[in-house]
Formats: C-alpha cells, sequence, structure tokens
C-alpha cells in the first residue's frame, strides 16, 4: 500500500496496540486462552491483508478478508464463555459458515506472507479430515462429524487456538517485539561495530564480521531471509571492496545468517515453540543449544580461515574499523538490554517472557540516545514509530505461519495421522533409530525447502518426534536434531531461501554460491549426528570433563575436515587431514 502521513499514523497506532496487547497479557494473565489467541490473530490481520497488498486488487479482497476475519475472531472472544460449553461441537449454519472462514483466512494469510506450500499442507490436511474416512487400508480414519471437526479446530484449543497459538501469544510475539525495539535503534550498528573491531584485524575479516554479526543479529531475529537481507547490505560490499570472490562472500553471509537461528540465547522463535512442544524450561533448552551452535560456529570460522590460505583475503583497513570508543558506546545500545533480558531470568528467576518485557522497556529508553552519545527526543519519536511498524510486522508474519500450522497439528490430532505416520517410520526403520533419524532429516530436508525453519520443524516434529523418543532419545534430542535439519534446507540446493538472497544481492549464480555454502556449513550436516551419539554434548554445563573433552575431539574434527575440503593443499595433505579429521570426530561421537 501507498503509504501517507495520515495512514503511516495509522499502522504505527496499530503496531503500538499489538505491542501493548501482547506485554498487558503478561502482566495481566488471566485472560481466557479463547479471547487472548482470537484477538491475537484479529490484530495480524490487518498487516497481513492490508499493510503487505501490493496491488489494488489484493488490497481490496484484503479488506473484505480482514473485515470478516476480524469479526469471527471478535465473535469468538465475545461468546468465549457460551463456546467452552458447546465442548468443540458447532451449532447451527452460522457457526459452521464462521468456521470456515476463519480456516480459510487463515491459510489465505499465511500464502500471502510466505507462498502457497504451507498452506497448501495445512489445506491438504483439511481434506484428509473431512474425506479421510473413505481412504481404505490404515492411513483412513473412522471419520468425524462436520460440527465435531470444524468445531475442535475452530471453538476449542485443538486447532487455530491451540497450544501452539499459545506460544505465539505469550510467548514468541514478546521476543519478536525485542528484536523489532532493538532493531529501531542503535543495536544493529553495535552488532556490526562490535564484530568489526573484534574481528576486522584478522585475516579475511570482513568474512569474520559477517559470521559474528549474522551470530549476534540471527539470534534476535529468527529468520534467515531476514538476517541476509539485513546484515549482508553491509558485510556483502565490503566483502567485495576487499576483493573476496563472490560465491564465497554470499555463502558466508548466508551460512552465518542460518546459524544465528540456532545461537542462544534467544534462537529466534523456534527455542519457545521447543519450550511448549517438550516441557523443557527454557534456560535448560537454551544451555543445551550452545554448545553445538558455537561447534557450528567454529567450523563456519575455520572454513573462512581455509578460504583465507587458498585466496589471500585481506583484512579489514584500520581506517574503516570503529574506534574503541565508538564500540563500547554502540555495544551498550545491546549489552543493557541483553543484560537485564539475562539478569532478570537467571539472577531474579523471573520467566523468559517476564525478563523480556523488563528488557523491552530498556530497550524503549534506549531508542532516545544515539551514538554520540547523547539524548534526542524527535529522533527517538521517529524511531518508536518505526519499531511499532516493525511490531505489527513482524509479529504478523510469525503468527500468520503459525496459526497455518496450527490447523495441520490440529488434524494430526483429530484424525489420528499423527500416530500412523510415527509407525510408518518405526516401520520402515526396522525399530532402529540411525535409519528412523535418516528417515526425519529426509523429510526435515524436504519440507523445510518450501515452509519456514520453525513451521518445518512443529510440522516434522509433530510425527517423527514420538517416533524418535519411543526409539530411546530423549525429548530434547529430537527436538534439537529435527530443528536443525529443517534450518538444513536454508543452505542446501534445490530450493535454499538464504543463499538465494545472498547471491541475488551480489550478483552471483546461487548454485555457486550454494556448494560454497554447504562447504562451509559442514557443521551443520554433522553436528546434529554428533549431538544424537554424545548426548553428554548437549549437557557440557552439568556434565563431567568427558563432554568438555568429546566437544573439543569433535571441534578438532571438524577443523580439519574444514581444511581437507576447503584449504589450498596436496592430495597426500587432503587425505590425511581427512581422515584426521574423521578419526577425531568419531573418537568424540564415543567419548560421554
Amino acid at each position: 500500500m501507498t503509504a501517507s502521513p495520515t495512514s503511516n499514523a495509522l499502522w504505527i497506532a496499530l503496531g503500538a496496540l499489538s505491542m501493548v496487547f501482547h506485554l498487558g497479557l503478561i502482566f495481566y494473565g488471566l485472560v481466557p486462552n479463547l479471547v487472548a489467541r482470537p484477538l491475537h490473530m484479529a490484530l495480524i490481520l490487518p498487516w497481513v491483508f492490508l499493510f503487505a497488498a501490493r496491488t489494488r486488487a489484493g488490497c481490496w479482497s484484503g479488506l473484505v478478508l480482514c473485515a470478516v476475519g476480524i469479526a469471527g475472531c471478535l465473535w469468538i472472544a465475545a461468546n468465549h464463555t457460551a463456546l467452552r460449553d458447546q465442548y468443540g461441537f458447532l451449532e447451527g449454519s452460522f457457526q459452521v459458515a464462521l468456521a470456515l472462514a476463519l480456516l480459510g483466512i487463515a491459510m489465505e494469510g499465511a500464502r500471502r506472507m510466505i507462498g502457497w506450500p504451507l498452506p497448501l499442507v495445512a489445506l491438504l490436511a483439511l481434506l484428509y479430515g473431512l474425506y479421510g474416512q473413505h481412504i481404505p487400508g490404515e492411513f483412513g480414519h473412522a471419520g468425524t462429524p462436520l460440527p465435531s471437526f470444524l468445531g475442535t479446530l475452530v471453538i476449542a484449543e485443538g486447532g487455530l487456538w491451540g497450544s501452539l497459538t499459545g506460544v505465539s501469544v505469550g510467548v514468541v510475539a514478546i521476543f519478536v517485539i525485542f528484536g523489532a525495539v532493538l532493531n529501531a535503534g542503535e543495536a544493529g550498528q553495535g552488532f556490526m561495530n562490535v564484530a568489526a573491531a573484534a574481528a576486522g584485524r584478522l585475516t579475511g575479516g570482513a568474512a569474520k564480521v559477517s559470521v559474528l554479526s549474522s551470530a549476534l543479529f540471527g539470534s534476535i531475529s529468527g529468520s534467515a531471509s531476514a538476517n541476509v537481507a539485513s546484515t549482508g547490505a553491509i558485510t556483502l560490499p565490503a566483502m567485495t571492496k576487499l576483493g573476496y570472490p563472490k560465491r564465497l562472500a554470499a555463502a558466508v553471509e548466508a551460512v552465518a545468517s542460518s546459524g544465528g537461528q540456532i545461537m542462544p540465547p534467544l534462537m529466534g522463535a523456534g527455542a519457545f515453540v521447543m519450550v511448549e512442544l517438550t516441557g523443557v524450561p527454557y534456560t535448560q533448552i537454551m544451555l543445551a543449544a550452545l554448545p553445538p551452535a558455537i561447534l557450528y560456529f567454529l567450523t563456519v570460522w575455520m572454513g573462512i580461515n581455509a578460504y583465507a590460505q587458498r585466496f589471500d583475503l585481506r583484512s579489514v583497513p584500520e581506517d574503516e574499523r570503529p574506534g574503541r570508543r565508538m564500540v563500547v558506546i554502540t555495544s551498550a545500545f545491546f549489552l543493557v538490554p541483553f543484560g537485564v533480558l539475562l539478569t532478570a531470568m537467571f539472577a531474579l528467576g523471573f520467566t523468559p517472557q517476564y525478563a523480556a518485557v523488563l528488557a523491552i522497556f530498556a530497550g524503549l529508553a534506549a531508542l532516545f540516545f544515539d551514538a554520540a552519545p547523547s539524548m534526542n527526543l524527535r529522533q527517538g519519536i521517529r524511531r518508536m514509530g518505526t519499531a511499532m511498524i516493525a511490531i505489527g510486522q513482524q509479529v504478523a508474519m510469525i503468527a500468520a505461519i503459525i496459526i497455518c500450522a496450527s490447523i495441520i497439528i490440529g488434524v494430526l490430532g483429530v484424525t489420528g495421522l499423527g500416530i500412523k505416520i510415527t509407525s510408518v517410520i518405526l516401520s520402515g526403520s526396522g525399530g532402529t533409530l540411525w535409519p528412523a533419524l535418516l528417515l526425519t532429516a529426509l523429510a526435515c530436508l524436504l519440507l523445510g525447502m518450501e515452509v519456514p525453519t520453525t513451521a518445518a520443524y512443529v510440522i516434522c516434529v509433530s510425527v517423527a518426534g514420538p517416533a524418535l523418543t519411543e526409539l530411546g532419545l530423549e525429548p530434547l534430542q529430537a527436538h534439537l536434531f529435527v530443528f536443525w535439519f529443517a534450518l538444513l534446507s536454508t543452505i542446501t540446493p534445490p530450493v535454499c531461501g538464504a543463499v538465494f538472497i545472498a547471491a541475488g544481492m551480489i550478483g552471483e549464480n546461487w548454485l555457486k554460491v550454494a556448494l560454497t555454502a554447504m562447504a562451509l556449513g559442514l557443521g551443520l550436516y554433522i553436528i546434529p549426528l554428533a549431538m544424537i551419539a554424545n548426548p553428554d554434548l548437549l549437557r557440557i554445563a552439568t556434565s563431567t570433563g568427558g563432554a568438555l573433552l568429546a566437544f573439543g575431539m569433535i571441534g578438532a574434527g571438524l577443523t580439519c575436515l574444514s581444511y581437507a575440503l576447503i584449504g589450498r593443499t596436496g592430495a597426500v595433505r587432503r587425505a590425511a587431514l581427512t581422515a584426521i579429521g574423521m578419526t577425531a570426530c568419531f573418537s568424540g561421537l564415543l567419548l560421554g
């Protein structure tokens, strides 16, 4: 849509309303689910159907869908007490029509946000729920009356308003708001300055700056594509200016940006969905995810060293690196909010959501200061408006994905299809773990090529997670394995979103970038297997020295494999590095 000052003010107000609503739920936690979750959907619909509209036809159709969707959500919220007494059974043609409308609007919203694949899977799930009783054999189901099937999905907490949407309302939205507030101020420049100061003087410094800044930014953005687009706008021109091959520059950005989603403390939306699905506390997930993430970025770092050896990659010139004073000042713009977040969680024992709210308040205050340092009221107000619009957009993007995915999860539960797919995985793997992991990894990779990482993870873990835990994996192991392999599709052909964006930004053939990214991102393929073979890697914070030794062995092995795959070396040395690397990795897997 074309923005005018008046319309811009309306969007800022709507973004502010979204922020106040979601933060208010944290302080006033007694709102019924059938009120909070429909209102959450109602708040995102204008952003999905109107703000994102690019054509007049899209705007007018979006206006109708938005009006119907908001009216439907408000009706459910207003009548939540009576609907609870219906026990998921629709009464009358009006409720049936409302249910179909809301399901259709949820799928169309996801289509407008991320394209066809996820809503198409949701549509197929609905068709299976409606007509699966006609399928012969074990994949058919007994059939569910239409009022009961649709009612479970729309007026009960088994579909649109299920636990996954609850995560979007109560946790994911809070951290999305936190990220949007940080990015509206000086925090993004602070990330870049800290990275440049820490790595700019090193060999291959521009690439290492990209790795560090993408790891920092990616933890709060939760999107590999958004990470590439934001940090890549700065790091890609810097690398090409210093003579880095285009395919390498784009690959570094794609690989580092993808890794941001597995880097604590925030890990985007995936970590909070994992909390809901596993029941494991957020802090425990964060501590478990940190060692594998460090291994991953260590592998990328050493891969850059190997490329630097081949191409004589230069460091960032001293006159282009930020001064110490600027680094200290700008780093405060993200260190203070992060410090508030971590102190509130670990020292004061607050919930992650409540801690994030406190960090948001610190981030909002920081918007009124600049790197001079000085206070600038007019600039702070302008940044506040930017933050409100970003909050509306980003909450809508994640919520549209999660609400659509909730339809699929709801159908799996109503029809028992999830249990049937689990039994297929168990029988197809012969009841043994590693073949089941291979089937799961393949499913994650295929699904992740078409839908965002979080949605791919949710769908795959819903059907494969029970099979993996039945074969002996701890729930957190199974979930982290699935999450990592869902992320793999961001750099693996034929569909690799992070690679496409980075290659387009720099003007390089995407396949060349993808092949280089796969070599640099070697750890993304190996480390999930290490988490399965040696669970102590996820328990380093509470384990004995054996886990640290395993961590070191795997890190050394991945370094040797990176140099064998990437470095400028002869055939004999390459073979020796490969043998040493594989031996070290296997030794690390067997320790613990």
